[in-house]
């Protein structure tokens, strides 16, 4: 066999086993959100790098960032008001400097990230989903969020969970997480754009996905344990996960715990 016909074979080869590995790592045909900064379990603490790389690693589509911002006004990824969970100190965010965050260290031996490191680290490798947990309007604020999402070439693709004081400020900037009722109420707007907004909930029925995507909005199941552990939902995940799929829906916001469930 000549040289030409071995790289012909080898191309062809290549092409045909390069979409099975693409769906042995990933989750293909959905998309999935790793819910709290990454896979989190019990070695690889939230909103640390260590779940984002694990995250990356698995072939998850993008990374829920929590943003919270401290006294001195430094953009953090943090979940909670405080930092009592992770790091044993009973005192809020809002409440503590970047240097007095910066000294904690977590059970498992993680430290808080600031908002940047965190980005750069996404940077050209995994999309971003921006849960806002800032009170209040602080244009200059928001800005910076902006400008970081745009340093690091993630704002184009990038969703957000908004607050209702922030709503006006980021409509166009980026895609909005909406209700059924919002998205509707939004249509009526002079400046609507569906690109401007996504449907997000734990609960999407066939003719809401239906109606959703007709209208041209993404639309995204968030499947997370605290809902099931509260008793909000008390059918089975795995039955609730079924039931979305068979919705129509095929990007997800999960904790990493149902991950099996895609595969």
């Amino acid at each position: 066999m000549d040289r030409i016909t071995w790289l012909l074979l080898f191309l062809l080869l290549g092409f045909s086993i390069s979409p099975l590995l693409a769906q042995e790592t990933g989750f293909a045909p959905y998309q999935l959100i790793a819910h709290r900064g990454g896979v989190v379990n019990d070695t690889l603490p939230e909103n640390s790098l260590a779940a984002l790389e694990e995250a990356i690693k698995r072939g998850y589509d993008r990374v829920e960032v929590d943003v919270r911002l401290t006294k001195d006004s430094v953009l953090i990824s943090h979940h909670d008001k405080d930092f009592q969970r992770y790091y044993g100190v009973n005192r809020e965010v809002s409440d503590m400097t970047w240097e007095e965050i910066q000294s904690l260290t977590g059970k498992q031996g993680q430290g808080v990230l600031r908002l940047s490191t965190l980005l750069a680290h996404c940077q050209g490798r995994i999309q971003v989903m921006i849960d806002n947990k800032i009170s209040g309007f602080n244009e200059d604020l928001f800005d910076s969020l902006i400008a970081l999402l745009d340093r690091y070439d993630l704002r184009s693709e990038a969703l957000l969970i908004g607050t209702e004081a922030s709503t006006e400020y980021f409509t166009g900037k980026i895609k909005l997480s909406c209700s059924m009722d919002q998205l509707k109420e939004n249509r009526n707007r002079a400046d609507f754009n569906p690109d401007h907004y996504y449907l997000f909930s734990t609960a999407i029925s066939p003719q809401e996905f239906e109606w959703a995507t007709e209208q041209g909005f993404l639309v995204v199941a968030a499947v997370n344990a605290w809902v099931f552990e509260s008793g909000r939902i008390r059918e089975p995940a795995e039955t609730v996960v079924e039931n979305l799929k068979r919705a129509g829906v095929r990007t997800f916001q999960i904790d990493s715990v149902y991950e099996p469930f895609f595969r």
